[in-house]
């Protein structure tokens, strides 16, 4: 079984408070909070004060997931936004290391993504110090895109670093996760799984989380 982590960027934006209500009394662990710039990737979707407004209502803690260029000049402002775990992105952070241990000091809980087409393998010397690691199985910045088969193998590297090397790191994917592949997902390792507009465009949302759990 698999944590759910509903991506409120797939919600009804006029009725966010009852979204986000709905993601507190179901079976979801956590609430993933997607921010774009449209320079990391080329959609911009939204910033602190909406952050601010789904902390304000939000009873699961806040999976914040920054694809956004120079991530290090909003750490502390999203920590202040609500943000339980900062998640920053391999592919736009050119001293890791030093991003992590900043977010350890806002007292979060630190995260690396990677792009679809960027091996596991790169993490190698960072993996002892993160509490996450998130797959992208799809190209960030759109949702409701196709997931890419490749992840699972991705994934089962990656866990089996874990098992090797007694890592800690949860392991979290995002991108086109339905009924469908969540089972592989979770045999593979997965501990978290990110729905967007699979849970949202359902007609029972809540619902729909607590099947993705038991998968």
């Amino acid at each position: 079984m698999a944590e759910i982590a509903p991506s409120i960027l797939a919600a009804d934006f006029a009725n966010l408070q009852r979204d986000v209500e709905m993601i507190n009394s179901s079976s979801a662990g956590y609430i993933h909070v997607d921010i774009m710039d449209g320079m990391f990737v080329p959609n911009i979707s939204f910033g602190l004060p909406v952050c601010e407004a789904i902390h304000k209502h939000a009873q699961k803690p806040l999976d914040v997931h920054l694809m956004i260029e120079q991530p290090d000049r909003y750490l502390e402002a999203f920590r202040k936004a609500g943000a339980s775990g900062l998640t920053v992105h391999y592919e736009a952070c050119p001293h890791l290391h030093r991003t992590i241990q900043h977010i350890k000091e806002l007292g979060a809980e630190p995260g690396v993504a990677l792009n679809p087409h960027t091996p596991v393998e790169v993490l190698s010397e960072i993996m002892g110090d993160v509490s996450l690691i998130l797959i992208m199985s799809v190209n960030p910045g759109f949702g409701g895109q196709k997931f890419i088969e490749n992840t699972y193998r991705k994934i089962a590297t990656l866990d089996s670093y874990r098992k090797k090397f007694g890592y800690n790191f949860k392991i979290e994917v995002d991108g086109g996760v339905n009924l469908d592949n969540a089972p592989r997902l979770v045999q593979e390792g997965v501990d978290i799984l990110v729905a967007g507009s699979f849970v949202f465009s359902s007609p029972n949302p809540a619902q729909t989380i607590a099947e993705l759990g038991n998968s």
